[in-house]
């Protein structure tokens, strides 16, 4: 409740909390806590393991009114895919930490663009035209770093929380790649200086 923020976004860019769902965001892991206050009650819904462990992770967010989506990345991955797009489809906005659950930091996973690909209006096929991609970077100007493999962030209090929205990517360019490259603008974009 202590933590300030400040967004920036690149010319033309909402930030995404402004926009209504059903959405698909991704964002570093490590940016989780520095998050869960400024996106709280947003009707987020996020992807959460089916392990125990999950499921008091789960109950926790749920408080904070965020959609908690069971399954996995690793383990039962369509079983999640399959339900983060009903959720989307119940006009969530569906939210990624692209390079969890367990890493490598920095690198991201498919499960954004599978996502975005899968869902969407129905072309003349039959078949989903996909959606857009928005990616966003949250970084504390004042904060403890673990030494776990996401380099996880806990923001000292009071702190300035710097949020970056880079350019969204249009539904007929989602692949990983660009998903990374669309992470790592909003990572350069929060160490630029102003």
């Amino acid at each position: 409740m202590t933590l300030r923020y400040e967004d920036r976004a690149e010319p033309g860019v909402t930030q995404g909390y402004m926009i209504p769902g059903p959405v698909v965001f991704a964002f570093w892991h490590r940016s989780l806590l520095a998050c869960v206050y400024r996106f709280r009650n947003l009707d987020i819904a996020i992807l959460i393991s089916a392990s125990f462990d999950g499921e008091l992770i789960a109950r926790t967010v749920e408080l904070l009114g965020f959609k908690a989506v069971r399954g996995s990345s690793s383990r039962g991955a369509a079983a999640g895919l399959r339900n983060m797009q009903q959720a989307y489809a119940e006009g969530h906005r569906c939210a990624f930490t692209a390079d969890g659950p367990r890493g490598p930091v920095f690198v991201a996973k498919p499960g954004t663009a599978l996502l975005a690909n899968s869902v969407g209006q129905q072309a003349a096929d039959g078949k989903p035209s996909g959606t857009w991609v928005g990616c966003f970077y949250a970084l504390p100007d004042r904060a403890w770093q673990l030494r776990s493999w996401d380099r996880f962030l806990i923001p000292k209090p009071f702190s300035r929380v710097v949020l970056t929205w880079p350019a969204h990517i249009p539904a007929s360019e989602v692949t990983p790649e660009t998903v990374q490259a669309a992470l790592d603008r909003a990572v350069q974009m929060a160490t630029e200086e102003v």
